[in-house]
């Protein structure tokens, strides 16, 4: 049955919605029956809902928030969700920041917002023709106010295994100042690029698609240094021929690049690192 809240009271209510939605994928080889069984049975039990309410509950922590309603579900075959509706802790003069800088990694949690949501889903799934599993996760950290979800973008790359990140952040609607005029933005930015930390830089080669005028951003991310161990499950390199160890290589390229560009691609294409 549906869960009924309080009323909660909002003063001096900041109407902007900032939304940060993101598709995080990670990629591995896993040839025989056994390897895939045992491949998604790893994801299943790595990301079910009791870990992904952990980690949002953390995101809500790192952004200030309260949560007031959790619903969480693990699903057969495979998946889970999780949904959390936040609501704003007391603000303190100083705390508010919009400046374009890297949020909290995990060991740090400061920033506040007003009332939203957190969402995510997950999707594990198999190629038997091919060895390729992919597991996607889509994540939703939507606020109403100054605050903008970006500060948690950081840790939740740092929190689940990313090969591939596709993120989009729009702000929507409008605010008025006390003369009445309307504010469709409350903060300056120019990619999100600037809110990642060094590292994520370092480790990620990164392509934007941003329409100002409409305040939308989109920036996506494809690992850059390739090593075949991190990809093979239940085998190791050294155990496979030179021939298998290109074509297991080229397999995963290929399986990449075609996320990254959203597009099925000719089997040539060389992988963009």
């Amino acid at each position: 049955m549906p869960t009924t809240l309080k009323k909660l009271r909002l003063e001096g209510f900041n109407n902007l919605t900032k939304t940060l939605s993101f598709n995080i994928y990670d990629v591995c080889y896993a040839d025989s029956d056994e390897q895939r069984e045992a491949y998604i049975q790893y994801i299943d039990e790595a990301y079910n809902a009791e870990r992904l309410t952990a980690i949002l509950t953390d995101v809500a922590e790192i952004i200030g928030a309260t949560i007031l309603n959790v619903a969480h579900q693990d699903y057969d075959p495979q998946g889970a969700s999780v949904t959390m509706l936040i609501s704003e802790e007391p603000i303190a003069a100083g705390q508010i920041s919009n400046t374009a800088s890297p949020g909290p990694l995990p060991e740090a949690v400061v920033a506040h917002l007003d009332k939203s949501h957190i969402t995510v889903h997950t999707y594990p799934e198999s190629n038997p023709q091919t060895g390729i599993s992919t597991f996607r996760a889509d994540i939703d950290v939507s606020t109403c106010g100054r605050i903008s979800p970006l500060r948690a973008l950081n840790y939740l790359i740092h929190a689940l295994e990313s090969d591939v990140v596709i993120m989009d952040y729009r702000v929507r609607g409008f605010t008025r100042d006390v003369g009445g005029r309307k504010h469709f933005i409350d903060h300056n930015i120019s990619s999100i690029q600037n809110y990642l930390s060094r590292d994520t830089k370092n480790r990620y080669q990164m392509v934007d698609v941003n329409v100002y005028q409409e305040n939308l951003f989109h920036t996506k991310m494809v690992i850059k240094h390739f090593r075949l161990d991190d990809y093979l499950f239940c085998v190791e390199a050294n155990d496979l021929s030179e021939r298998e160890h290109q074509r297991i290589q080229k397999l995963l390229r290929r399986e990449l690049s075609e996320i990254f560009y959203g597009r099925n691609l000719g089997r040539n294409l060389e992988y963009l690192g």
